[in-house]
């Protein structure tokens, strides 16, 4: 048996079935030729009978990309299969993956058929591709919940009828891994003529498992793994390419993908931007995350030696390095690395110095970046004490909005007025008066409450500051306080510089 796994991807047909992700064929091309740059093995570019626009993608991918197959998928029915050979006619190679049902829920409840009858029908649709074209892949649709019998009848029929590829997808993700290798091995040892070709595992993650199951079927004889870009696809998506490609780069399984591992993280990236679907942070190999390191004792280990925490290096996936994300949860090695990586070599004591002052900078921001460190080091950071003394506002359907705010600010009391389109414009423009600090209120959610006859609610805001963005809550019966809290709250968070002779900070009133 071969130790090649061939990767199948379909991120531009079962991936683009997200709502909301639709390409147009310019776009499509592009992914494509990524796809290729990848070494995928098969692309499949689309649906054709399903809309012009999908039909005409088939089209120019064959005609933009050379090395992989290129796939287009039909129904079991001669219309469908005709068009598809249509759209393929520019192809270097291409192939129509046709096929039907094969669980006893599709069997009775989609198609209203018997077994025999669904079996005839997908003997006819792959003998009528093969007049067209001799790479025919056949799917199995609902394999993973189909009667182990039955599927071994159909698979060796279709096989006989010609099918180059035979496809077991676990359309609904219902399979555990340990049931799913055991279907494949299963066909792999009643069905006769299994060898004459290539079984595909194609498998959904409704509960999870897409990836789980397919490495399942890797391990019980199937060469080829139906994959995307991101994982995206229908639901909750398909099996990911790229934690395929690198589980097999990782466990030496006696198996490879001829994917460059290092066009990984390029390509998730424009996927997700073409698509504008975000890749959730905590992602496996693509995501933000991936080789983030904020606790610590995992940087302590990184440091010393990255395979603590790492099994992966980040370059083999086209990610520059590894990060130490310094936050209030890491450590005094992280904060030496991040200190010496900017010039600052410090003794132990003047390393604990340091720390305690990281710390308290820490606990106010979310991150801390390296503008930050040297503006500490420099002395030239200060915390802010910033409390509310008293908020007056006078609002009404004839008024223009005023507000007159009183603040506590180190100590020192500080008032200002202002007008604004709202109560509470009026009243977070006198705050900026008083903290004389050029601020941008770039998001303002609230969830509103009522008790009563009061009205308030649940204030989230987010500032930025100096290029940098602060985040700030309050709550309580009257919106406006609720407001100014939320907004005080975002400051008390900010470091303002100090200026050094009057030791005073600057653009705070005084």
């Amino acid at each position: 048996m071969s130790d090649k796994i061939f990767v199948f991807d379909t991120t531009l047909r079962d991936g683009e079935q997200v709502p909301g992700c639709q390409l147009n064929t310019d776009e499509k091309v592009i992914i494509a030729k990524e796809l290729e740059k990848l070494g995928v093995d098969v692309i499949e570019a689309g649906f054709p009978i399903s809309s012009p626009g999908d039909y005409k993608s088939v089209v120019e991918i064959s005609k933009a990309v050379s090395d992989p197959v290129i796939c287009a998928l039909t129904r079991a029915v001669e219309k469908d299969i005709e068009v598809a050979a249509d759209a393929l006619k520019y192809a270097k190679r291409g192939r129509i993956h046709t096929g039907i049902g094969s669980s006893d829920f599709h069997i009775k409840h989609k198609f209203k058929s018997t077994r025999e009858q669904i079996i005839e029908r997908g003997v006819a649709a792959v003998k009528f591709a093969k007049k067209f074209v001799e790479d025919v892949e056949f799917y199995a649709e609902d394999a993973g919940r189909a009667d182990n019998e039955f599927l071994a009848r159909m698979i060796q029929a279709v096989i006989a009828a010609g099918a180059t590829v035979v496809n077991i997808p676990d359309t609904t993700g219902y399979c555990l891994p340990w049931q799913y290798g055991s279907k494949i091995k299963y066909l792999m040892e009643n069905v006769n003529n299994i060898h004459q070709a290539v079984i595909s595992v194609h498998c959904h993650n409704d509960l999870g498992m897409a990836t789980a199951n397919t490495i399942a079927g890797i391990q019980n004889g199937a060469r080829q793994v139906e994959v995307t870009i991101n994982g995206i696809g229908e639901r909750a998506g398909n099996t990911s390419l790229e934690e395929v490609a690198m589980i097999l780069q990782t466990h030496q399984m006696g198996l490879h993908t001829d994917i460059q591992s290092r066009e990984l993280n390029k390509i998730s990236k424009l996927v997700s931007t073409m698509m504008n679907m975000p890749v959730q942070a905590n992602k496996a190999i693509v995501g933000a995350n991936a080789f983030a390191h904020s606790s610590g004792i995992h940087q302590d280990g990184v440091i010393k030696h990255r395979d603590n925490y790492e099994i992966i290096a980040p370059e083999d996936v086209g990610v520059d390095q590894s990060s130490i994300v310094l936050t209030a949860r890491s450590g005094k090695a992280a904060l030496r690395f991040h200190l010496t990586r900017l010039g600052y070599d410090l003794n132990t004591k003047e390393l604990e110095e340091a720390y305690q002052k990281f710390l308290i900078l820490a606990d106010g921001n979310k991150d801390i970046g390296d503008d930050d460190l040297q503006h500490m080091m420099e002395g030239r950071l200060v915390s802010n004490n910033v409390n509310i003394i008293d908020v007056q506002v006078v609002s009404g359907s004839n008024l223009k909005s005023m507000a007159t705010v009183e603040l506590d600010l180190d100590g020192e009391k500080h008032s200002a007025s202002e007008s604004g389109k709202s109560a509470i414009n009026a009243a977070l423009r006198a705050i900026d008066k008083i903290i004389g600090e050029h601020m941008v209120l770039d998001k303002f959610d609230v969830d509103s409450l009522v008790h009563g006859r009061r009205e308030g609610g649940k204030v989230k805001i987010r500032v930025l500051y100096d290029d940098k963005l602060y985040f700030g809550y309050g709550e309580g019966d009257d919106l406006v306080m609720a407001s100014v809290q939320a907004y005080v709250d975002a400051i008390n968070k900010m470091r303002f510089s100090k200026n050094e002779k009057t030791g005073k900070v600057v653009g705070m009133a005084s």
